[in-house]
């Protein structure tokens, strides 16, 4: 590899063009866009970046993805929260400045969210798809810093909307991982706000603030009250779900007889 990229730059520092197209070959990435040639040290400046994004983006042991640096791509990166011996987790580089560690993602039913207390608890599915990063882990990241949280919706009619808080935070086990979701501001309505300040309840933990078992009766897992205005962890329908306050759903944007095609929702650590 030292001996190919001495070749390059002995190449590129005599004028010669090059097409970024073919960088690919020795960064084991592909692409699907056209190829862009540059020229003399604009080539070698933009080949320099793309040999050098594999070592420099995954080097270290970055708490969360503020600490992957600004040049690094979306992808799967492994962060290192206190108390964790580290957790794969997605980053979101590109949207709203970018460094969101993404905690939850739907996009196509094919991840089970109908699950239990220790499934949502240690996470589970791909963090390139589908997934919960889970609760224990959302609690060590928020529990290192002061948090901001997105959350970013889509309809199967290619219409998005997000919501924004400006304080995030999930207790520890102790308190059935609180929820904290202060200072909406977004598109979406605020659909967390009936959930603010409760507790998470799956099939097999009823703590919700209802007579009944919310997470049995609507098929989910969140932070119900009694019983629900959202859920993004509801079963996966085409967007008419079997009765209403179903699916993936989020009351304030939708209405109470809606599934959402995708959801993701992301954290960021405010740099104070």
């Amino acid at each position: 590899m030292n001996e190919v990229r001495t070749q390059c730059k002995m190449f590129l520092m005599k004028k010669i063009s090059i097409c970024l197209s073919l960088v690919w070959l020795f960064v084991n990435e592909t692409t699907q866009e056209p190829g862009i040639c540059f020229y003399g040290e604009e080539a070698w400046t933009q080949a320099k970046d793309y040999f050098t994004q594999p070592s420099t983006c995954h080097d270290g042991r970055p708490i969360d993805c503020n600490d992957i640096p600004d040049k690094c791509p979306s992808g799967v990166y492994k962060v290192f929260p206190k108390q964790t011996q580290g957790v794969d987790v997605h980053c979101e580089m590109n949207l709203d400045e970018g460094h969101w560690t993404v905690f939850q993602k739907r996009e196509n039913g094919f991840i089970d969210f109908y699950l239990g207390w220790n499934d949502y608890k240690t996470g589970f599915g791909n963090p390139k798809h589908e997934f919960w990063l889970g609760n224990e882990n959302l609690h060590s990241l928020t529990s290192q810093g002061n948090y901001e949280m997105r959350i970013d919706l889509i309809d199967f009619d290619g219409n998005t909307a997000f919501a924004k808080y400006k304080v995030f935070a999930i207790g520890d086990e102790s308190s059935k991982f609180k929820l904290t979701a202060n200072g909406y501001y977004g598109t979406a309505g605020n659909g967390l706000e009936y959930h603010n300040g409760n507790r998470f309840s799956t099939k097999d933990s009823d703590n919700d603030n209802d007579h009944t078992h919310c997470a049995i009766v609507y098929h989910g897992a969140w932070w119900f009250d009694a019983c629900v205005k959202a859920d993004l962890n509801g079963q996966y329908f085409l967007k008419t779900p079997v009765a209403a306050h179903r699916g993936v759903y989020w009351r304030a944007w939708k209405g109470t007889n809606y599934s959402l095609k995708g959801s993701s929702m992301m954290i960021r650590r405010l740099q104070i």
